[in-house]
């Protein structure tokens, strides 16, 4: 089966970033900072950041190029489209927690912290991963008529996440752009809740992102 174009544009885009954030870790190993220490990005910590990169168009692949047979009746449609819409909600909530809300209030994005640029750096990209998987979720959501309701209100909390992933990657996120995130995610799995699709926190693996 041929890629689409849409998907090797994304293939594009992934590396540009992912050769981008390489080149702000080795700067970073490279460099001492402020107080003299240096940070060190291991060829784990580097593998764990290769498949983050991969993630967002991995799974936009995964969605253009699944072979699952379209449901034939109305309760199979809404039925998958729940099931759709917990799997990338709970990406999104297990994406933003462990990389996103958990650093940032253990204090790993400050300056001088230890580790500090490769915790921005995944926070970036996990940042524009939960975006994408949010979207893909608020799409699934139309499938189904009371998830459909439940999640209307929430399109514009979820678009206003779109360029957060580059503030958190430069160290320039706050407690809003945090907040906004931790805000989204639980309007998302309350959404769900009341729609009978609970969403639960579902952490990307390394193994799972890359294969």
């Amino acid at each position: 089966m041929s890629v689409p174009t849409t998907v090797r544009i994304r293939r594009a885009l992934t590396a540009v970033v992912l050769s981008t954030a390489l080149l702000a870790g080795a700067t970073a190993c490279g460099s001492g900072g402020g107080d003299g220490r240096r940070e060190e990005l291991s060829a784990a910590s580097m593998g764990e950041l290769a498949a983050l990169a991969a993630a967002e168009p991995a799974a936009d692949e995964a969605d253009e190029l699944a072979a699952t047979p379209s449901p034939s009746t109305s309760a199979e449609r809404q039925k998958f489209a729940k099931t759709r819409f917990v799997a990338n909600a709970g990406l999104a909530a297990g994406a933003t927690y462990q990389w996103i809300v958990k650093p940032y209030r253990d204090g790993k994005f400050k300056k001088g912290a230890k580790g500090r640029t490769f915790a921005l750096i995944k926070a970036g990209l996990a940042g524009a991963f939960a975006y994408n998987r949010l979207k893909a979720a608020a799409e699934n959501a139309k499938g189904d008529p009371l998830l459909s309701k439940a999640m209307g209100p929430l399109t514009a909390g979820i678009e206003s996440l779109k360029g957060l992933g580059s503030k958190l990657r430069k160290g320039e996120a706050g407690d809003a752009d945090i907040n906004s995130f931790d805000s989204v995610i639980n309007g998302v799995k309350d959404a769900g809740k009341s729609a009978g699709a609970e969403v639960t926190d579902k952490v990307p693996s390394v193994s799972q992102l890359g294969g």
